[in-house]
């Protein structure tokens, strides 16, 4: 039993060194992804304004305004780990809309056909914004010196 917890120790140590910079990893290459895709919408606004009306959203021109805004905006937001649980949280919003409008066919097949559901456009960058807003932008992130706790 002791090897067991000895290595357990060990794991928990490696893991512990390991998510600093994975968590940089996630969001240098999703932060950059996000400011592409949103950057590709504000330059085509007409097209993407044609398919979230086809879609069905609400005020299409504004929403494709907002969306494209909020993944440049967020994706900038996470490659510099500023403010990176806010700018998680509205790339999440924005990722969960896309499955519900764009996507909602592999919403719908999620547990019949859960391959659907995680080989869609919106999932890899769903799930960065999630690891993100869950664990923080890591230990390099403007994040960690701008709200660094005071010992006093």
């Amino acid at each position: 039993m002791t090897l067991l917890k000895t290595l357990q120790s060990l794991l928990t140590k490696v893991g512990a060194v390991l998510q600093s910079p994975v968590l940089l990893i996630v969001r240098l290459y999703w932060g950059w992804h996000f400011i592409g895709t949103g950057w590709g919408k504000l330059h085509n606004l007409k097209t993407v304004t044609e398919y979230f009306g086809s879609l069905g959203i609400p005020a299409p021109h504004l929403n494709a305004i907002m969306a494209a805004s909020t993944e440049c905006l967020g994706g900038a937001l996470l490659l510099l780990g500023l403010f990176s649980r806010f700018a998680a949280l509205a790339l999440i919003g924005v990722m969960c809309v896309a499955y519900g409008t764009a996507e909602i066919d592999t919403v719908k097949v999620i547990f019949s056909n859960p391959d659907k559901f995680l080989g869609a456009d919106p999932f890899l960058f769903l799930y960065a914004s999630v690891l993100v807003f869950a664990f923080g932008p890591g230990r390099v992130a403007l994040d960690t010196f701008l709200f660094r706790e005071k010992k006093g």
